[in-house]
């Protein structure tokens, strides 16, 4: 056997995927959406959004078509941006890591108006479902909501960056 320090399950250069190697390369927030309540709650980790101020306000966001987030269509739903203490958390709703009972038995949850809120935050944001249907886009999902309720916390934000989490300081 020969030790090397190559990553083995790295495809070698000329093979990569450009774009996927380009996006890497942009930082991207770390979100938890969630929706339900008590035992019916759902939730996934989401890094592909974007916030369109206007009137109303919006947020679009890529998810997993296979993840049971949208099997119910939900009606609202948080966008829980997580802090720096959130890593494994995170992991944990992208079932990548372990979470024994559930992700929601990490970190502290509370039922809100439109779904669960993460204690400790960078900030959440209340979400009502508008009109216009999910659609594919690449891989994911375009889903599409209406900005109700926006809550600023004090917790540094958290970016996947080039693979790797990385904090924000959050005094900006």
């Amino acid at each position: 056997m020969t030790i090397h320090s190559d990553h083995p399950f790295v495809p070698a250069e000329g093979d990569r995927d450009q774009l996927r190697r380009v996006r890497g390369r942009m930082p991207a927030p770390v979100t938890v959406w969630a929706t339900g309540d008590g035992a019916q709650r759902r939730g996934l980790t989401v890094s592909s959004l974007l916030l369109a101020a206007g009137e109303p306000d919006r947020v679009l966001g890529l998810i997993d078509p296979d993840s049971d987030f949208w099997e119910s269509e939900p009606a609202t739903w948080t966008v829980n941006v997580l802090g720096a203490e959130h890593r494994f958390l995170a992991d944990a709703f992208a079932g990548t890591a372990p979470a024994p009972g559930g992700p929601f038995t990490l970190g502290d949850w509370t039922d809100g108006e439109w779904g669960p809120v993460l204690t400790g935050t960078a900030g959440w944001i209340g979400v009502r479902r508008d009109e216009s249907e999910p659609r594919q886009v690449g891989w994911g999902l375009l889903v599409e909501g209406i900005v109700e309720s926006v809550s600023v916390g004090d917790a540094a934000a958290l970016v996947h960056l080039r693979g790797r989490y990385r904090d924000l300081d959050a005094s900006d």
